[in-house]
């Protein structure tokens, strides 16, 4: 006879062998993928059609002609990031909220900006309903920043810029790194931008990976976009 796990349970052994499948994919960091398997992905899904697949490794619909990112991107993103229990971390681009919460569980302070309202309110609503309470969320072109909380020890960027916006840049620490999905508007590349304790940047480019556009005054506007 088989024992039927409770729908907690299941939610446990999902996340479990969503961990093992980002180790086979090449996460080493075990605080990263630690951090993954703190956040339950399935309540960041607004569609009941999608959260039977909530911890399968691709991207999903959450609305708004936007995705929640698949979690082996989540994870790298993260893991390029290198964010530790001091640093204070800028996000562009809220969406569900998931990539939020994986910063909230290694990071000091979490900042994240939306541009589209209904998202940034629930994923508040998700945000606070974990208990997480050192993410702060604001509606605003992140394409600009945040410069009252500026400067930001890490930068990350959700959503894919032609070049990486200079005023983040400007509001990255000394030193600081930032990562953001660079390039064209169909494909982009993983870009990690790091600042040292001189200013000077480096660049360094990596993975291929498919970004919603990065809409905003310093990204692509609404009619490039197709959006």
């Amino acid at each position: 006879m088989t024992t039927r796990r409770t729908d907690g349970e299941h939610h446990r052994w999902a996340r479990d062998k969503l961990i093992r499948t980002l180790e086979r994919r090449g996460i080493r960091d075990r605080r990263v993928l630690d951090a993954l398997r703190a956040v339950p992905r399935h309540l960041f899904i607004p569609s009941e059609q999608f959260k039977q697949q909530a911890y399968e490794d691709y991207a999903l619909p959450i609305g708004a002609e936007q995705t929640i990112s698949q979690p082996w991107v989540v994870a790298r993103m993260t893991e390029l990031l290198g964010v530790d229990s001091e640093h204070s971390v800028l996000e562009i681009g809220t969406g569900s909220g998931y990539q939020c919460a994986v910063l909230a569980q290694l990071a000091r302070r979490v900042y994240s900006l939306e541009r589209i309202g209904a998202l940034a309110r629930k994923a508040i609503e998700r945000i606070r309903s974990l208990g997480l309470t050192n993410v702060k969320i604001q509606i605003f072109d992140g394409t600009v920043g945040w410069s009252d909380v500026a400067p930001f020890d890490r930068v990350m960027i959700t959503a894919a810029a032609p070049s990486v916006p200079k005023p983040l840049l400007d509001q990255l620490a000394t030193p600081g790194r930032l990562v953001v999905p660079e390039g064209e508007r169909h494909e982009q590349r993983l870009v990690t931008y790091i600042k040292n304790e001189q200013g000077a940047v480096g660049r360094h480019v990596g993975e291929a990976v498919t970004f919603v556009p990065l809409i905003g005054r310093h990204g692509w506007s609404a009619k490039t976009s197709g959006r």
